[in-house]
Order: structure tokens, then sequence, then C-alpha cells
């Protein structure tokens, strides 16, 4: 079963939550791929895979978070978006493939997120 479809059988998630838990999951991901690829890069890539490792952590307990319906889950968003929009800009900072992708991924990510800590 696909996320999607997963998230669509809670019933207690309105259509926006389930956009943000489809966009944290995206992020964790890319997030991982971002900082796998950053550490064989060198020194200099060291905080981009330290950023995307930190939103990789937050984005999949936040979604997590939002599933059970957690008293928890705004002022985890609030976090959550704060961290993607940093990541972002420090993945936007490279040339590289996978921080171009992870930058396009946390700008929806952090956007959705600050809909949910509203």
């Amino acid at each position: 079963m696909s996320l999607t479809e997963t998230a669509s059988n809670i019933d207690h998630l309105s259509d926006e939550q389930r956009d943000c838990i489809e966009n944290c999951f995206e992020a964790a991901e890319v997030c991982e791929w971002c900082a796998d690829e950053c550490i064989g890069e060198g020194e200099e890539m060291a905080e981009c895979a330290r950023l995307c490792r930190d939103v990789a952590d937050l984005t999949s307990l936040h979604a997590r978070f939002m599933a059970r319906d957690s008293n928890y889950s705004t002022q985890l968003a609030q976090a959550c978006a704060g961290a993607c929009e940093e990541c972002a800009e420090e993945c936007a900072r490279h040339d590289d493939e996978h921080c171009q992708v992870c930058a396009e991924v946390l700008e929806e990510c952090a956007e959705t997120c600050r809909q949910m800590a509203a």
C-alpha cells in the first residue's frame, strides 16, 4: 500500500493534513539521499548533511504525530517548517542535483508545515 493510500485511510485527517504527511515523508526520503551524497563530497558539505539529517528526523516524526492526532503536532509543525526552510536555503547554495532536488521538496514541505502550525 502506498503512503497516499495509507494516509487516505486515516479517518480523522483533513486533506491538508494528508498533504503535509505526504510532503513530510517525501522530505525525509530526499534529505536522507542528499545527506548520504553530501557525506562523500568533503568537509564543505558537512553542514548540508547535518541539516538534512535533522530534517529527515523531524519530518518523519511530524508525520507520525499528525497520523496519531498528537497534541504536540502543532508545535512540531513549527519546528519542522523552520528546519525545512533552513535546510532548503543551505541546499540551494550548492549546484549538486541532490541538493537542488532537496531544496525544492523542502520548500513545499515547509509551506504545508506552516499551514499545520497556523
